[in-house]
């Protein structure tokens, strides 16, 4: 409904009396009907309460918030010294004539001054501008939404204007007070008793909130190079037991992907296999590894299949093409595993017919520019307009698109004439062309790494490959994706990031169990269920690794409400160069990520697993891992101790065959004399080692008399030992344990004098 629209006549044509008695009339009868005012006039009223079951919020007539209350709790959740105003547009520059005079050219927010509510809807004014919002309200029992119906121009009384832009409109703007925890994605303000989250519900709104003195400036808002009308949001005030149950139902009212049950899911405990080289051939063998492992889930990855990202033609290793890979995800499936699809989606491969021989329109361009002369099929410097100052210089980035040809260069000028040089004509097997001065050119997107283009999101080229993609996932059951290269998209990167991945989700027919992704923006925590693997670690550096990439991560994105995977783990056999994966390093990821309820992933290379001595050993501390978490063994002070990051800590199977879970310490790093990697524990007041052979088998002897210890291939296991009063030799290859009847502190001071090294 227009509120505050007054139709008037812009004719020269004289009015009769009787004319302008009836448009009076009609004015009179909008402003007194529909308690509309003029747009100079600010109306003074009372507050407006909006209010559910959960919570009530009061804003002031002036639009400013001034009260957000926790019903049940009778707890205020505004800053209260604070006057913000709750819905604000926003102009690059300032447009009105008048303006424009008065101040100078940035950014200027316009601040609503005036708010009153006809029924579900709220009329909103601002000052010095000549707009009015209609922001309508959904009251529901477990939200309230906001969504903007309408912005409404209106001609000041002095000369003539036309409308002018809106850059940005703030739908909502709320002061909101600190609590122990914020999560930044899903932008959630909390502690043990209440959360307050404010959430977009369609991906072109933009949620953000800013950090100010002892709260959080919580905005959402929408863009006029985007989306400005439709822009909704979501206010959830609840218990923090709660808050899940209601984002699930915002999901399913604005037809979300359910990132909520996704979560709940019982898969999202489990860890995943991921898949190299793999072949009808090898996967007998793989699932061998994945069985012993007692992985859930396995996770191919779109290269082993297909030669190019875009329209993903099959390698010669799958001559059956689909039928092949099928075959691959239906063993996957008969073995009691989830099958999962690792891909990239956001741009193209150098080598993908989308680049060449004719690369697509639809391509992203970073920078455009003007041929400034005229060029023919064989000209290597291209003089043009504008300065190419800034633009990159890396290696195999040095692209640019003219019409349907790729041209690279080698440098370029940065005083006129503005240049390129060096250009080697028809790139990538492109075709050469002539042009005419006055042509535009562009610099191809291309990716860090540098083998990939990416796609301009404004087009459907990114709807073209996600139908594709789709149609692959649905054919062979996969049921995981993971969102590679997330980051590849151009800005604005909170809307593009989750616009790419959307498009994905949009087109499949079944949607995946749930997601991991490389890059997320808020509307993806809907799409990306689980916080992405980082990219593999040295055996060396694992541990030290893991502390200051997962575990720092996680700490911040668990206050979202989601877990991540503490992988990739690489696996890598013991060479020249590295001492390879050990049980430990293992054990130590997969105990960290059980701490925060979180999974790991392990990149299964075949060549890797044939060469490594300690397979037994390191994949079953991984099934013992997978067992624990799916089972719920650990209790919350359990899980509050392996979060610890300088605690190490061993998963045994115990006398009963229970699982018993102990703090542990490094006694031998495995380098040097014996290469016996080892750590110490203590149970039933007595010491124990846990000790193996990181690159094969061997003996360890140990100057201690046979009746100081007891070997055990398992607890419980007790196992012949060889030696006297004074020395034993114990068998060194997979993981064993010893007891020892001496205190801690020799057993300790014994292992220093034989690994000093350590």
């Amino acid at each position: 409904m227009n509120y505050h629209k007054i139709i008037m006549s812009t004719s020269r044509t004289v009015m009769s009396p009787y004319r302008i008695i009836r448009y009076l009339f009609i004015m009179w009868l909008t402003l007194n009907l529909l308690g509309c005012r003029s747009t100079l006039e600010k109306r003074s009223g009372p507050d407006i309460t909006i209010e559910n079951k959960t919570m009530r919020l009061v804003i002031a007539s002036d639009g400013t918030a001034r009260s957000l209350i926790h019903k049940a709790s009778g707890e205020e959740c505004l800053m209260q010294d604070v006057r913000k105003p709750a819905f604000a547009i926003t102009q690059k520059r300032p447009y009105d004539n008048e303006l424009m005079l008065a101040y100078p050219a940035k950014a200027k927010t316009f601040g609503a001054d005036t708010v009153y509510r006809v029924g579900n809807d709220l009329v909103i004014g601002f000052e010095l501008i000549d707009y009015q919002a209609i922001v309508g309200l959904t009251i529901t029992e477990d939200y309230i939404g906001f969504t903007l119906k309408e912005l409404q121009y209106h001609m000041a009384e002095f000369g003539v204007k036309r409308r002018t832009p809106v850059d940005e409109f703030t739908l909502l703007q709320l002061p909101v007070r600190d609590r122990a925890h914020f999560g930044e994605w899903l932008n959630v303000s909390w502690d043990e008793k209440l959360a307050i989250n404010l959430l977009a519900t369609v991906p072109y709104t933009r949620i953000d909130a800013t950090d100010l003195d002892g709260y959080k400036l919580f905005h959402a808002s929408a863009t006029g190079s985007i989306r400005l009308e439709k822009a909704s949001a979501a206010l959830i005030v609840s218990e923090k037991e709660q808050l899940l149950d209601h984002i699930d139902r915002v999901e399913r009212d604005y037809g979300l992907p359910l990132g909520v049950e996704s979560r709940r899911s019982e898969a999202y405990k489990y860890s995943y296999y991921e898949l190299r080289n793999v072949t009808v051939n090898n996967i007998d063998e793989h699932i061998a590894y994945a069985r012993q492992g007692g992985f859930r889930q396995m996770v191919i990855y779109y290269p082993d299949f297909a030669r190019s990202m875009g329209h993903f033609p099959w390698r010669k290793e799958f001559p059956n093409g689909m039928a092949d890979l099928k075959e691959i995800t239906g063993k996957i499936e008969r073995a009691g595993m989830i099958p999962g699809f690792h891909i990239h989606y956001s741009k193209a491969q150098k080598n993908d017919p989308y680049v060449t021989p004719v690369p697509d329109n639809r391509l992203n361009l970073r920078r455009v520019f003007t041929l400034a002369e005229d060029i023919d099929r064989h000209s290597a410097t291209i003089t043009v307009e504008e300065n190419p100052e800034g633009i990159t210089l890396d290696e195999g980035r040095r692209l640019l698109k003219i019409g349907r040809e790729l041209v690279a260069y080698e440098d370029y000028t940065t005083s006129p004439p503005y240049q390129f040089l060096n250009c080697a004509r028809g790139a990538l097997n492109t075709t050469t062309v002539a042009r005419e001065s006055g042509d535009l050119i562009g610099l191809l997107d291309v990716d860090t790494w540098p083998i990939f283009v990416r796609f301009n999101q404004q087009t459907d080229i990114q709807e073209e490959v996600a139908a594709r993609l789709a149609g692959i996932i649905e054919e062979a059951g996969f049921k995981f994706i993971y969102y590679d290269g997330a980051e590849d998209v151009p800005p604005p990167f909170w809307y593009n990031v989750s616009r790419a991945q959307l498009a994905v989700h949009h087109a499949l027919i079944t949607k995946p169990v749930f997601s991991e992704g490389a890059l997320k923006s808020h509307f993806s925590w809907h799409i990306i269920t689980r916080g992405n693997a980082f990219d593999i670690f040295p055996p060396e550096v694992m541990k030290e690794a893991t502390r200051k990439h997962p575990l720092a991560e996680i700490a911040h994105v668990s206050d979202d409400f989601t877990s991540i995977d503490f992988g990739w783990i690489g696996y890598v056999a013991p060479g020249d160069n590295t001492m390879g994966t050990q049980p430990d390093m293992i054990e130590y990821v997969t105990s960290r990520a059980a701490g925060w309820n979180s999974v790991i992933s392990l990149i299964g290379e075949l060549e890797q697993f044939r060469n490594h001595p300690r397979n037994a050993d390191n994949l079953e501390v991984i099934r013992r891992w997978e067992e624990v978490r799916a089972s719920g063994f650990l209790t919350v002070e359990q899980k509050r101790m392996l979060q610890d990051p300088g605690q190490e800590h061993i998963l045994l199977v115990n006398e009963k065959g229970e699982y018993e879970l102990q703090p542990c310490q490094i006694l031998s790093e495995g380098e040097g004399t014996g290469n016996i990697r080892a750590f110490i524990f203590t149970r039933g007041q007595q010491p124990w080692v846990v000790y193996w052979h990181t690159t094969g088998n061997g003996n360890l002897v140990l100057p201690v008399g046979r009746d100081k210890i007891t070997l055990f291939e398992e607890p419980g296991k007790e196992m012949a030992l060889q030696g006297n009063n004074e020395t034993c030799v114990i068998p060194a290859g997979k993981r064993r344990y010893i007891r020892f009847e001496l205190s801690r502190k020799e057993v300790v001071e014994l292992f220093a004098s034989l690994f000093p090294e350590s």
